[in-house]
């Protein structure tokens, strides 16, 4: 590379913090890539006039009517010529992980050659918020030809515009001792069986579907997902005696009542004498061995996992494990960021019939999604519109006590038609268990 470095004051500042800045490799990569160069000249620009100069465009692969996220500069000259030309056309290629993020070495090499050897400029996100390998800056003749080379390694194109996205699924059961259910097949059930509304775009606006193994949500899916489905339980918490009394002897009586008891928001776990101790069906204990046993009362227990957390392994989730799907979680948009709301508190999630169950019902929601959202409206703004009630009947998805919110503020209310709705919903939980 013949061009001297930028001066970029600005960028610098990014540096000088205590923690790792992407200017640095920005630079490194500058230093052997004419595209990188420009591309810091123009960022600098942009922190100095406080101005983005990207805009949009058309740029795609053959067959596909979304994956690619066309970026064309609009820093030019008076003769209407970029200021920065080898830094004119940056696209990215949005690429579908493995579910669970699971790579080998050998295959991250190879992805790092393709985008090398295809002209790419060196920038590899992993991964994008859709989940996506984003393979950012390339020109548009190079495109078709770097998704060539990765579609031939067993890749292909995620989402974006108004598709489906490409969606995430933490590493889970893979080597989380948290896991509920199996999250990898979760998701590859759901994106193989809608995958023409990734490659198609003909949603109003976007759509994410995202997968945790436990209420921990490693993948943000309450907030950051228009369906989350988030592993639970509904038995109560298990025990293991000896990595319980291990974590007390390490921590002591202080750190127990400081970071375990008095943190459990609903006051579900006490610290009892042993020879007061009484067994019960509901109630969860692991005797700590020195007269005191610790007790978790799990009728009161929201599955917040900040105890299974501090004492890793001495508590576990229970045994009758499924998942909790909530609706409607997004970022800032129309109406500001919001998290899901609970649709279905309670779903198996173990035999192939019960991840069609899943797959059916993310298709109903796409669909009713498609029908009834406003042009750039994500779900969650859309059920604000139209209101809950009418997308749970859209849905045909009873409406459950469980997905309550917070308690009731006003001790004042109606008891009109109250026989009814129990007896419809006693004939719904008898049609569930026939």
């Amino acid at each position: 590379m013949s061009k001297p470095l930028f001066a970029t004051p600005n960028l610098d500042e990014l540096e000088k913090g205590p923690w790792p800045s992407f200017v640095t490799g920005l630079k490194r990569l500058a230093k052997e890539s004419d595209m990188m160069h420009d591309l810091l000249c123009q960022l600098e620009t942009s922190y100095k006039t406080k101005t983005g100069y990207w805009k949009g465009g058309t740029v795609g692969v053959f067959g596909y009517g979304g994956g690619v996220i066309p970026r064309f500069t609009e820093l030019k000259d008076e003769h209407g010529k970029p200021v920065f030309p080898e830094a004119a056309e940056f696209h990215t290629l949005r690429i579908q992980p493995p579910a669970g993020m699971h790579y080998t070495s050998d295959l991250l090499r190879k992805m790092c050659d393709v985008w090398q050897e295809t002209g790419g400029s060196g920038l590899i996100a992993f991964h994008g918020q859709s989940g996506d390998i984003m393979f950012q800056g390339i020109r548009t003749e190079n495109v078709q030809k770097a998704f060539d080379r990765l579609n031939e390694m067993g890749f292909d194109l995620g989402g974006a515009g108004p598709s489906l996205r490409t969606s995430m699924s933490c590493v889970g059961a893979a080597r989380c001792e948290m896991s509920c259910y199996d999250e990898a097949k979760a998701l590859r059930t759901v994106i193989n069986n809608n995958i023409d509304d990734m490659h198609r775009p003909s949603l109003p606006y976007k759509f994410k579907f995202k997968f945790s193994g436990c209420p921990n949500d490693c993948v943000n899916a309450i907030m950051r997902s228009d369906l989350a489905t988030i592993g639970t339980w509904r038995d109560n918490i298990r025990v293991d005696e000896d990595l319980v009394q291990a974590y007390y002897k390490v921590h002591g009586m202080e750190d127990l009542i400081n970071d375990v008891v008095t943190k459990c928001p609903t006051k579900a776990i006490t610290l009892v004498s042993s020879d007061k101790f009484k067994a019960s069906e509901h109630v969860s204990a692991a005797n700590l061995g020195d007269g005191k046993t610790l007790c978790i009362d799990n009728k009161n227990c929201v599955r917040c996992m900040h105890c299974l957390n501090v004492m890793p392994g001495g508590l576990l989730p229970g045994k009758d494990k499924g998942v909790t799907i909530l609706i409607g979680g997004k970022g800032v948009l129309k109406i500001g960021a919001t998290m899901g709301t609970v649709v279905i508190p309670f779903m198996k999630l173990e035999t192939d019939e019960d991840f069609e169950k899943l797959n059916e019902l993310g298709r109903n929601v796409i669909d009713f999604f498609a029908e009834n959202a406003l042009e750039h409206e994500r779900t969650g703004e859309m059920i604000e519109r139209i209101g809950l009630t009418n997308f749970l009947e859209g849905l045909e998805l009873p409406v459950d006590p469980n997905m309550i919110t917070q308690p009731r503020a006003n001790p004042f209310f109606r008891s009109d038609d109250w026989d009814e709705q129990v007896e419809k919903w006693l004939e719904y939980k008898a049609s569930k268990t026939a």
